[in-house]
């Protein structure tokens, strides 16, 4: 079973890594700042797309009904979620580091789109942090006691 990142959770990703596309472009410290995020946040993004977003694929569908057989293939990601939270939230705190230099170099020339941008990545991480991730996490919690013992490998 395929578990897709919800489109919402996907379009949001795109639109963020299009804006920072964008303000790595820029000269001068703007685009510095935002190639330092760039550097930081595209590896991040690609272990949130691995396995700790598809889990939320099945959110709708557990809270609609029983879970089934395939949704087990599942746990191996929400296992990894739950081993590897530590280092993502040491992640985002360097990410969010280099997003308030971002800010400030965006404030100091005048462009506040990437003020915006920046406070926006940040606000991301929270909902990350706070809803997304425990909201996985407890995808395969809610698994491993729901399903027959013999689907729990």
């Amino acid at each position: 079973m395929r578990f897709e990142i919800p489109a919402p959770l996907r379009a949001e990703h795109e639109h963020l890594h299009e804006t920072l596309k964008a303000a790595t472009r820029e000269p001068g410290a703007v685009g510095a700042a935002a190639r330092e995020v760039a550097g930081l946040l595209h590896p991040h993004f690609v272990r949130e797309e691995e396995f700790a977003l598809p889990p939320l694929a099945l959110l709708a569908p557990l809270a609609a009904g029983a879970p089934t057989a395939a949704m087990e293939q599942v746990l191996a990601m929400t296992r990894r979620l739950e081993a590897d939270l530590p280092s993502m939230l040491q992640e985002h705190g360097r990410i969010v580091e280099a997003l308030a230099r971002l800010e400030q170099a965006a404030r100091d020339a005048g462009q506040p789109r990437y003020e915006d941008f920046a406070a926006a990545l940040r606000l991301h991480a929270q909902t990350e942090e706070q809803v997304l991730y425990p909201a996985a996490i407890l995808v395969g919690r809610y698994l491993a006691l729901a399903l027959p013992e013999g689907a729990r490998s």
